[in-house]
């Protein structure tokens, strides 16, 4: 009596195995479309026939265009196989757990390039499908208003070791960094002016050390 039962979950977990393998299959086809062709020429069928199944799949096991552009951008954002919300990335703590405010302002910068050069062309998709299909447009107004948040996040952290330079009031702070570490900065950039990586930190770590920390101390001749 107890061998059928057997049989039906392993026959599930069969079928969920080769299910997730064919969910990943058509994430990985859709971020390669996205970042070669953007958000208006891929479509739906497009990913389908590239990932080798019916559009009702890609449909059933991910969702419609912008609803796979959302999920991309998470797990770019997280850089794992799975989306790991912010605050438990582990840069994150590593910022948390440093004490010099310059090192902090580094190390974000660091993980700001690291994290842009997975999502930038993603985000610029979900930008370029906000401004005609509505979902994207809330999908895109939740995820900037969410980088708003973790850079208020932030620059309360760079205050807590007295980092802000007198008169900069957090808000403003926030902006700073919620603008210059931006994709769209990001691409303009690194496609349009060549910049590199390594450039781009470089300069998005001295941008933030002149514009939000106190100005070094000179020696009196």
């Amino acid at each position: 009596m107890g061998s059928p039962v057997k049989t039906r979950r392993y026959d599930a977990s069969r079928r969920k195995a080769a299910s997730d393998r064919t969910r990943q299959r058509i994430l990985e086809v859709a971020d390669a479309h996205l970042r070669q062709r953007g958000y208006a020429e891929t479509t739906v069928a497009t990913i389908a026939s590239s990932a080798d199944v019916h559009v009702d799949t890609v449909y059933a096991l991910v969702g419609k265009k912008v609803e796979i552009v959302h999920e991309l951008i998470e797990l770019a954002l997280s850089g794992s196989e799975n989306a790991v919300p912010a605050a438990d990335r582990p840069y994150v703590a590593a910022i948390r757990a440093e004490p010099d405010p310059a090192s902090k302002l580094a190390l974000y910068a660091a993980a700001t390039c690291d994290m842009l050069a997975r999502v930038a062309p993603l985000v610029a998709a979900l930008r370029d499908a906000a401004g005609t299909d509505h979902t994207a447009a809330e999908i895109w107004r939740a995820f900037s208003d969410r980088r708003a948040h973790n850079m208020r996040a932030f620059v309360e952290d760079v205050a807590s070791v007295n980092g802000l330079r007198a008169g900069l009031d957090p808000d403003t702070a926030a902006d700073t960094v919620w603008a210059t570490n931006s994709p769209e900065i990001y691409l303009m950039l690194t496609t349009e002016r060549g910049w590199t990586p390594g450039q781009y930190e470089k300069w998005l770590e001295d941008t933030w050390i002149h514009l939000l920390l106190p100005a070094p101390i000179t020696a009196q001749a």
